[in-house]
């Protein structure tokens, strides 16, 4: 009990013996540090490969976006051998740095391994979504639709960017406001209707004839159609050139 008494009543003859302490502990501590490769190096070289692939895929692309990268974190207890060369990097999967990916960071040194880094690359661009409530067989109008901000990697079903890819086209499913509109859900509008009078014409090199005709089906601009040629009585398959207007080759 003295003992203890005295030992506290001298502060620095304490510090004088816990300081080495500590300083060994903290030397201790580093030379284990410096003899595995940290998590946070795992992370450093996952982000700067991630940066610069994304940055060449928009370059290549032509592509007008911004990107955020978010990296999982590895679990602190993970322990690699320190490498002795740079580490090297590759994307695993999928074959372009959009969406959720996986990183292979690799050490080939002379205690070579590799690990395997989750990320996602959220990438950024302006695509078309409703701008009002669009019912099924709607043909898409300009007041229909506009550009929103959307992260494309989570559009599984694609998306469009142009208003010339939507306008004139047919809603073939109903959408709600600020809906993303996929290609799937737009299909050429018909420009000629069953029952419509149309004009069928008929030419090659030298000859062009014109007869009169009435479609038998509907279409769009470039599909094929039957039609009855109102001289002849004959059914024929034309394709739709125009609003009115079907052609037949010769």
């Amino acid at each position: 009990m003295n003992r203890q008494t005295t030992f506290f009543r001298h502060p620095c003859k304490a510090l004088c013996i816990l300081a080495p302490l500590a300083t060994l502990c903290l030397l201790s501590q580093l030379a284990v540090s410096a003899s595995f490769t940290r998590p946070e190096q795992l992370i450093d070289a996952t982000r700067a490969f991630l940066e610069h692939e994304v940055t060449d895929y928009l370059q290549r692309s032509q592509i007008e976006a911004r990107h955020e990268i978010e990296l999982n974190r590895l679990d602190p207890r993970l322990r690699l051998a320190a490498c002795d060369q740079e580490l090297t990097t590759r994307l695993e999967s999928p074959a372009q740095p959009v969406g959720r990916g996986t990183v292979r960071v690799s050490c080939e040194g002379t205690s070579p391994w590799s690990v395997f880094v989750p990320a996602q690359v959220h990438l950024f661009r302006e695509v078309i979504v409703a701008r009002r409530p669009l019912a099924r067989e709607s043909v898409v109008e300009l007041a229909d639709v506009t550009l929103a901000e959307r992260d494309v990697g989570l559009l599984t079903q694609g998306y469009l960017t142009s208003f010339d890819q939507v306008l004139g086209n047919k809603i073939t499913r109903s959408a709600l406001p600020d809906q993303v509109l996929p290609p799937t859900y737009l299909s050429a509008a018909e420009v000629v209707r069953k029952g419509d009078q149309v004009v069928i014409s008929a030419k090659n090199s030298t000859i062009n004839v014109r007869m009169p005709g009435e479609a038998l089906s509907d279409g769009a601009l470039g599909s094929q159609i039957r039609v009855k040629n109102q001289r002849s009585g004959r059914t024929i398959k034309a394709r739709v050139t125009g609003a009115g207007q079907v052609e037949v080759a010769m």
